[in-house]
């Protein structure tokens, strides 16, 4: 039985995905039922967190394996003496992956509530504490140091400062209030801090607030294969296009050991801080960061070079990524999404536009694009419907080989593709 419903999507959007996923090539290949059980089981699996956390370990700094021993004593003090198993991916050597244990179905839910936005509900699932700006609800007389119960307003229906909510809300786990309604509601901007500290969440994750910040990234799998598909050498220059918060800019560097230039895009300010400063936290000195509009990064009336910054003449990269704005619906958990289709087919052309300016892990890709079999392999497609769900104890994990675990890793994970382009010839 499971703990949470399907993803909540509008009807015009769950017909629309649900047309292009069953395709005339996927019914001919799969079967209408078997296509319709697929479909179902990603609404499904897309409310849930994935099977692993995965975590990158700046190679920049320290070697994996003494970065994967301190982890495992963090985790051991995280979880009272509890063994998790902290994992090396093998295709992905910079890689940890550290399982998740839930759906938990025997916690006992406690009278004083904290209701918390959909945002917030989905880091809790994924091992977050609650800090106050999440915090829509909180029940009446509630002081610092109850036991509360937490959960997820996923419509977004609950007021700000309620005293009560019998709305939708999905559970989440059990917590100590930090702060009191009080002081929650009290409209001081200066309060950001944990508002809840979880201590029965329904999904045991670990928590990555402040833990070992300098030498541990936290990341899902399929964002750490990218930076590993575009193979960056020592010495090359990258351009990282739609480069905030700098999970991937950050990777390259490190895999460059910090030798040659990686150049980061975005044209969100404060976004682009944030990646100057993972790039300061993580040590990393090749990363040279600017606000500016991918879109126009080419500019092929440019007489000469502007001094390595933005716009570039044609090849002046040794490698491009693009990490192209998408609509997120494939990160997880996500248990509500109220965007109308407009709002989700508006990247298409934005992605478009981006694109005019080698470690196998994810399966290939999906049918029905117009793709030959040899070309539906060059690319890597990470899908939430290709695995059942399943409950996860620390029996289980016991149980498991090595090899069954990352096999569940690359599989269990976030929606997400990626497809590698060779240039073929000079634009010159």
């Amino acid at each position: 039985m499971s703990v949470f419903p399907k993803i909540s999507l509008r009807l015009e959007v769950e017909n629309y995905l649900k047309a292009g996923f069953m395709n005339k090539e996927i019914l001919s290949a799969l079967g209408k039922q078997e296509a319709e059980r697929r479909f179902e089981t990603l609404l499904h699996n897309l409310s849930h967190p994935p099977s692993f956390t995965t975590v990158r370990v700046n190679t920049h700094l320290a070697s994996v394996q003494h970065v994967k021993n301190l982890l495992f004593d963090e985790l051991q003090k995280q979880f009272n003496g509890l063994s998790f198993p902290v994992l090396q991916h093998p295709d992905l050597q910079d890689v940890l992956l550290i399982p998740v244990i839930g759906p938990r179905k025997n916690i006992k839910q406690q009278p004083c509530e904290v209701i918390v936005g959909a945002q917030c509900g989905s880091a809790v699932l994924r091992g977050a504490h609650v800090y106050v700006p999440g915090i829509v609800s909180a029940s009446k007389f509630m002081k610092g140091g109850d036991d509360v119960s937490v959960y997820s307003d996923i419509k977004g229906k609950c007021k700000k400062g309620a005293k009560e909510f019998d709305g939708t809300k999905i559970f989440l786990g059990n917590g100590i209030s930090e702060l009191s309604r009080k002081e929650i509601f009290s409209g001081l901007p200066e309060l950001k801090g944990v508002g809840v500290r979880m201590t029965e969440p329904v999904y045991l994750s670990p928590s990555f607030d402040n833990v070992l910040p300098s030498y541990l990234f936290l990341q899902n799998l399929p964002s750490a294969v990218v930076s590993h598909v575009l193979d960056p050498q020592p010495g090359e220059k990258i351009l990282d296009l739609c480069a905030a918060p700098g999970g991937k800019t950050t990777h390259i560097a490190a895999l460059m050991h910090d030798q040659g230039e990686v150049i980061a895009l975005d044209k969100i300010s404060k976004k682009v801080e944030k990646i100057k400063q993972n790039a300061l936290l993580l040590g990393l000195n090749s990363i040279r960061a600017f606000c500016f509009d991918g879109t126009k990064a080419l500019k092929l009336d440019m007489v000469k070079d502007t001094d390595g910054e933005p716009p570039f003449l044609p090849e002046s990269f040794d490698r491009i990524l693009l990490d192209a704005p998408c609509s997120g619906m494939g990160q997880r958990p996500n248990m509500a999404c109220t965007w109308t289709l407009k709002e989700v087919m508006s990247y298409q052309p934005l992605q478009r536009k981006l694109f005019t300016v080698d470690p196998q892990v994810g399966g290939e890709g999906m049918l029905g694009a117009g793709l030959s079999p040899e070309q539906l392999k060059r690319l890597q497609r990470f899908d939430p419907s290709a695995m059942r769900s399943l409950d996860r104890d620390i029996g289980s994990l016991r149980d498991a080989s090595i090899e069954d675990l990352v096999w569940l890793a690359n599989k269990d994970c976030i929606g997400f593709f990626i497809a590698r382009f060779v240039k073929c010839k000079s634009t010159q």
